[in-house]
């Protein structure tokens, strides 16, 4: 488990005081009220299927309820994320397994288990892809689907990086300080390049405009990806 300050202390906190509903399906777009859903995960009854950086596990949630896979696995390194999915969607065990595990970490030690993997802004946003994409292509099965998605550019506005390089974004402390950190904004073509050589076939990426009145809105960019045979 990581030693290192939990980063993800706050986030979603006063959500989850007012909203402890399992979600009846979930949205790919950074608004999360638009675009395509979790059947772009393809068929999941009876399958293994793992959210990579699950945070409170809603997404999770939903697919355990609605998609009767034989498992989801909830994987998040935050204590505190870990604390509040477990709160909120522990009854659901066990189909739904909630997981307190980096997430490179657990994709090695889960070789050949997933059917599908996803991230909805989450592990893969946060996680050098040198390392995540290889790991998860690990994790699956031949064939296996991963579906992201992922910022298309900065929330300021700001261009994505034309190079596999993170940049420092805003973040507070549990105790509440400023601090930062690392994030990957990636340019179409840079995913691509890092999927095909993680493993990855069958690549495509799709723009998800933000919606014009959205404040803090951006573009999403929604990828998939096959494990090559």
């Amino acid at each position: 488990m990581s030693t290192t300050t939990d980063l993800w202390h706050h986030y979603g906190r006063t959500r989850a005081e007012r909203d402890r509903a399992v979600p009846e399906t979930f949205s790919w777009a950074w608004s999360q009220d638009s675009g395509p859903g979790p059947e772009l995960l393809g068929e999941v009854a009876g399958g293994t299927v793992g959210d990579l950086g699950a945070g409170a596990a809603r997404h999770a949630a939903c697919l355990a309820t609605h998609h009767l896979p034989a498992r989801v696995d909830a994987v998040d390194a935050s204590p505190a994320q870990h604390a509040m999915a477990t709160g909120l969607f522990g009854h659901l065990a066990p189909r739904l397994r909630i997981v307190r595990s980096d997430a490179v970490r657990h994709l090695l030690d889960a070789a050949g288990t997933y059917d599908v993997l996803y991230s909805v802004f989450g592990a893969v946003d946060f996680t050098d892809p040198r390392e995540l994409l290889p790991a998860a292509a690990g994790a699956l099965r031949p064939g296996g689907r991963l579906v992201f998605s992922t910022l298309a550019h900065y929330l300021g506005g700001a261009p994505a990086e034309p190079d596999a390089v993170p940049a420092e974004v805003a973040a507070r402390t549990p105790g509440g300080e400023a601090t930062t950190m690392r994030r990957w904004v990636l340019q179409e073509h840079v995913w691509t390049k890092v999927l095909d050589e993680s493993g990855f076939t069958g690549i495509g990426i799709d723009t998800l405009p933000s919606p014009a009145d959205a404040p803090r809105g951006a573009a999403t960019l929604l990828v998939r990806a096959v494990r090559r045979a």
